[in-house]
């Protein structure tokens, strides 16, 4: 991850729409196009054709990948497609708003951000947060972060690990050189992300003025997939931890994950974790990758009370201190 200094030259974006299906993408097309910034160019990454009934190709690029595509999948082809210092990603079903880009690039001056979260709203409620990216905990779980409304305003009591991967903004480097990982699933893609953004002590900003209309819910994983993908997760981030009380927190998680799925999807469940156990050396490689991200220099200790700290986003502010600092280009590699 390069850590492109202010240079005085503004950052150039590129907006990615990765679409699974066409269903949902022509709204959410639409948005970015109505709002869409000055001098930033636009992909459209498909898993279905498409006819173009409205002649847009003009004005935006498609990318067609095989039917069946995943999100990760769309994604890296649209980073490939792209050309900007810094990509945002908006899922199809999430829609933009006018001016929704402007507070988040600004922070990509600095150098040492990797990502900014945007604010999700309802689409009913445009004044009604619904999610501020997620967090990763230790027993291999990825928590959506869901700030509240009070009187004062809106707060959050944790600050996020990363964007959530339908909509997020992003140095282009990461998602170049890190990448989004097929390993732990579209639903978990963006914890896995989470644990490198982590080892490399890279920045994630919580950007409030920045706002996004939230989407809809994902299709939930079979039982067997769900746990599959988490236990990856586990496994693949554990460097990231202290071993000890990373291992009981995930026996605690497995239990949660058991009780949650009973009584008809906890064998598949718990299948599908012994798969991950027993391919488990594909999470070597990933594992390395870790520790050489942690390996790499710092600009600053990493404080110990970040995360619990409360954010109130009621007014136009600074962002709240970062949680990371990042790292040179030469210590990251694609993920496994």
């Amino acid at each position: 991850m390069s850590t492109q200094r202010q240079t005085g030259r503004p950052n150039r974006l590129s907006i990615i729409v990765p679409a699974t299906s066409v269903i949902a993408f022509e709204e959410t097309l639409v948005s970015v196009l109505e709002h869409r910034p000055e001098g930033c160019d636009v992909v459209v990454a498909l898993a279905e054709r498409y006819d173009d009934p409205w002649n847009i190709r003009e004005e935006v690029t498609f990318v067609d990948l095989p039917h069946g595509s995943g999100l990760v999948d769309c994604i890296a082809a649209g980073v490939a497609a792209s050309s900007g210092d810094v990509i945002h990603v908006l899922a199809a079903g999430w829609k933009a708003i006018d001016g929704w880009t402007v507070p988040a690039m600004r922070h990509f001056a600095n150098g040492r951000v990797a990502a900014v979260v945007p604010l999700a709203v309802s689409d009913a409620d445009r004044g009604q947060p619904v999610s501020a990216g997620i967090r990763r905990t230790a027993g291999g779980r990825s928590v959506t972060v869901v700030p509240s409304r009070t009187r004062a305003g809106i707060v959050t009591g944790r600050l996020p690990a990363a964007p959530m991967i339908e909509a997020g903004f992003w140095r282009a480097d990461v998602l170049r050189e890190i990448g989004f990982s097929k390993a732990c699933g579209d639903a978990l893609a963006a914890a896995d992300m989470a644990a490198a953004l982590a080892a490399a002590r890279a920045d994630v900003v919580l950007e409030p003025e920045s706002r996004v209309v939230s989407g809809p819910t994902p299709k939930p994983n079979s039982s067997f997939r769900a746990g599959l993908y988490a236990e990856r997760l586990f496994w693949r981030s554990l460097p990231c931890e202290h071993t000890g009380s990373a291992l009981m927190a995930h026996l605690g998680e497995v239990m949660r994950h058991a009780a949650l799925t009973a009584p008809l999807g906890t064998l598949g469940m718990l299948a599908g974790r012994l798969a991950a156990l027993v391919q488990f050396g594909s999470c070597i490689s990933r594992n390395r990758q870790l520790n050489e991200l942690m390996r790499g220099p710092a600009d600053q200790d990493i404080g110990t009370d970040i995360d619990v700290r409360m954010y109130r986003i009621d007014e136009p502010q600074e962002p709240a201190g970062r949680p990371h600092v990042a790292t040179p280009a030469s210590s990251l590699r694609r993920s496994a």
